[in-house]
């Protein structure tokens, strides 16, 4: 019988271990080197250094220790797909070409991207993980990623040479690789750009066997705002991504019985119980996540829960679940941090953390993302700085996703192209407070009609009020006053009082949609 894979020293390493120390003196040296860690879905509210209230990440919390955390971090378009297109060119979605995830959507690499001037300008660029973009990476030195989504046990990966398939789990394993490329693989003569992708904390969360019994005796409290009846939000009300009423009991919960059944039954488990996201594991690891998950079964089925009840049960296994996948995340974030240290790479080294989006952990009743409310729009964004970066704490400027590709050129001493629509970030990593930073943000989504129907919007957003526009099947404005409203329960717009405000607001968007040059202003 196969073992059951947790985090294990990657084999073979260990002997690799004594070259370090023969190059350390070297690497200690400037230009920079960068290791980029996107994960997929991980929210603010998942991480000790933002938010205390339900887990511990140790190991994140220490890349914010050792330099900033952004307070204020945003994304431009909240989908995974977009946002790794934004990453790559510092373009919003209209200027790089890549706005959904739509079947068939597919990043042009021909474009100008931010691993094509780091590669030019001398550095050793890597790609390893989740890449959803459809297409082929182009201007990586190495790369191997996940197919789509990826699957969390035993996953295939593609690789120049073709397609392979990987015994284990996926946050495991990708960890595992970009310690081996970092060993092995990369040129020590130069300076490199690793990007550490992971699957988690992707749908359907799925923790590895090891953390499985992890968060069972924890209750989560429920946001004040879970039995939201999104009045005045009329968008809001035609969503499908409530825990209540959206989130399955099979693919998202595990509860695999022959009594239970939904729409997504197929992707956890078919064909003679051999494909889908269950179907895949090996027999020692089904075995240990039977003998989980089974109990919970069983309880589940005698206590026939319904309405509330139902909808709470729920909200508190989905926590669970994405708790203990955040769990391995940072742990391997940990493994990686030492890795770099040990390799003496660590003090030369600009090490961010950040997701593609936020998520929902209940807020409004939902998971997923996609609005340009809070919770979805905003993003983690932690760094830790190398020796000449001296900045630590808090970051509070109004920063977006469009802006790390300029920083990693400015880092890298590399020229910024004019075409980028992002600001390096560079200055506030030394510590500086320029006077003219951004006062506002603009957003972007379209991925309508889809999964989860959020219809399409735009908007804009300033340190204390956000205005939306809701567009294509309906004409729904909204404004809100963050201040007055975090948890963004009340609708201001077209309310006395207000119209001085929503004419500053709108002119604000308009700018920022000239100044990115969205054809979609013609629709204001």
């Amino acid at each position: 019988m196969k073992t059951v894979n947790c985090i294990l020293p990657l084999a073979g390493l260990a002997v690799l271990n004594g070259c370090a120390g023969g190059h350390k003196k070297a690497e200690s040296k400037k230009p920079l080197n960068i290791v980029y860690i996107m994960t997929d879905d991980h929210t603010q509210q998942m991480m000790s250094c933002y938010d205390q209230r339900y887990v511990q990440t140790p190991n994140l919390d220490r890349i914010a220790d050792e330099g900033v955390k952004f307070t204020n971090s945003f994304v431009c378009n909240s989908l995974s797909g977009p946002s790794r297109a934004v990453l790559l060119t510092g373009k919003h979605s209209h200027k790089n070409g890549y706005t959904d995830n739509t079947e068939g959507a597919m990043f042009d690499g021909n474009q100008q991207t931010v691993q094509q001037l780091l590669q030019q300008g001398g550095y050793q660029t890597a790609m390893i993980g989740k890449w959803h973009l459809g297409s082929t990476p182009t201007h990586f030195d190495y790369w191997t990623i996940l197919p789509g989504q990826g699957d969390y046990y035993n996953p295939d990966f593609i690789t120049p040479e073709g397609r392979i398939r990987k015994e284990g789990y996926v946050t495991n394993i990708i960890t595992d690789m970009s310690i081996d490329w970092l060993r092995t693989k990369r040129d020590t003569t130069k300076p490199f750009c690793l990007f550490v992708h992971h699957k988690a904390i992707h749908r359907n969360w799925m923790a590895d066997t090891c953390d499985l019994a992890l968060y069972e005796d924890k209750t989560f409290d429920m946001p004040a705002n879970f039995w939201d009846d999104y009045q005045g939000r009329a968008a809001a009300e035609k969503q499908e991504m409530g825990i209540d009423k959206d989130m399955t009991l099979i693919y998202d919960l595990k509860m695999l019985d022959e009594q239970f059944n939904d729409h997504y039954r197929s992707l956890y488990i078919r064909q003679n119980d051999t494909l889908g996201t269950y179907g895949r594991m090996n027999a020692a690891q089904k075995a240990v996540w039977n003998r989980h998950y089974q109990p919970i079964i069983e309880q589940f089925k005698k206590a026939k829960l319904t309405g509330r009840a139902l909808a709470e049960w729920k909200y508190q296994r989905y926590m669970r679940d994405y708790a203990k996948v955040v769990k391995s995340l940072d742990d391997n974030v940990g493994r990686l941090l030492d890795e770099l240290e040990k390799e003496g790479l660590l003090n030369n080294t600009l090490v961010v953390y950040d997701s593609d989006q936020g998520f929902y952990m209940g807020e409004h009743g939902w998971f997923d993302k996609r609005f340009m409310y809070e919770e979805s729009m905003r993003t983690p964004l932690i760094m830790r700085l190398p020796e000449g970066l001296e900045r630590r704490g808090d970051i509070t400027q109004l920063v977006q996703n469009i802006d790390y590709t300029p920083t990693f050129l400015e880092l890298a001493g590399l020229p910024v192209p004019g075409d980028i629509q992002g600001v390096s970030l560079l200055p506030l990593l030394k510590g500086e407070n320029p006077a003219d930073w951004r006062k506002s943000l603009y957003y972007h989504y379209y991925e309508f009609p889809a999964e989860h129907a959020v219809r399409r919007h735009y908007g804009v957003r300033t340190e204390r009020y956000k205005l939306i526009h809701f567009y294509n099947d309906i004409d729904v404005w909204e404004l809100y006053d963050l201040q007055e409203d975090p948890m963004e329960m009340n609708n201001l717009y077209g309310k006395p009082g207000t119209e001085e405000l929503t004419e500053e607001l709108k002119s604000e968007l308009e700018k920022l949609q000239v100044q990115y040059d969205d054809p979609v202003r013609a629709l204001n």
